[in-house]
């Protein structure tokens, strides 16, 4: 009798404990999340303009998406994190290209080639820029506070920060919610 009572108070207890278990992980996540987006810069702010060259040679200055929604992707070849987002950023700028968002990529590469060979890795298709120094001592990074990649920023049409994340499935929600 009293195993049956033991086995039947494990049984109604489980999907408490499994439930706790659930809410505390996704809190955990949130708090993790949290803990790298708290310096970026914050809704509302105008992104300090940045004038930088594509691995082409080519010069993109972010005043000249002025009127479009644009997407920032921090990132580097190097990083894991990125390497695993990559996929997730390519299919969002597929699906939003045609829908009024423009994406930059930026990278904190300092190889050149390095870089170039995970762009075709990927195919990324959306404009790459890098100052081809280390994360830390570029001027972009200090202007827009990253402390940890991948980071990304949505911009509204004039300019100012509406969204800010280190994941690219919350960026994603965001475009949903704005895009319409």
């Amino acid at each position: 009798m009293l195993h049956m009572k033991m086995n039947f108070l494990f049984k109604a207890a489980m999907p408490i404990v499994l439930s706790l278990f659930c809410l505390s992980a996704m809190g955990q996540e949130a708090n993790d999340e949290s803990q790298y987006t708290a310096d970026l810069l914050k809704v509302g702010t105008v992104a300090p303009n940045f004038v930088l060259k594509t691995s082409k040679e080519k010069v993109v200055n972010l005043k000249s998406y002025k009127g479009k929604y644009v997407v920032l992707d921090f990132w580097a070849s190097w990083c894991p994190d990125c390497r695993a987002d990559a996929p997730n950023m390519v299919k969002a700028y597929n699906q939003y290209k045609d829908k009024g968002v423009a994406f930059i990529g930026i990278s904190f590469d300092t190889d050149k080639t390095a870089w170039g060979n995970a762009i075709n890795k990927y195919g990324i298709e959306y404009p790459q820029v890098s100052e081809l120094k280390k994360w830390k001592e570029t001027s972009i990074s200090a202007a827009y506070h990253i402390k940890w990649i991948p980071s990304m920023y949505l911009l509204d049409r004039k300019g100012k920060v509406v969204f800010a994340t280190v994941n690219s499935a919350r960026l994603v929600e965001k475009l949903e919610e704005i895009i319409k």
